[in-house]
C-alpha cells in the first residue's frame, strides 16, 4: 500500500471487466497477533451476527455428556 492507501499487485492480474473486485490479504507467518486480538477481530466480524439471535442458543448447560481426554 502507498502513502495514498492504494494497492499495488506484485502480479499482474487477469483481464477482467471493470467493476467490485474481492482481496484477500495475506499476513507473513510468525507475525505477534496474540489471542485477544484475534478474538476481538471475530467478535467484529459482522459475518458472525447471526450468532447473536437467541433462536440460535439451541444448547443449554444440560445438554451433552462431559467429555474426558482419558
Amino acid at each position: 500500500m502507498d502513502a495514498q492507501r492504494q494497492l499495488h499487485p506484485e502480479e499482474p492480474l487477469p483481464p477482467v471487466s471493470p467493476g467490485p473486485v474481492r482481496v484477500i490479504v495475506l499476513f507473513p507467518d510468525g507475525d505477534d497477533t496474540d489471542e485477544r486480538e484475534w478474538l476481538r477481530f471475530l467478535a467484529a466480524n459482522p459475518a458472525f451476527d447471526f450468532l447473536r439471535d437467541e433462536r440460535e442458543d439451541i444448547y443449554g448447560p444440560d445438554d451433552g455428556r462431559p467429555f474426558s481426554a482419558d
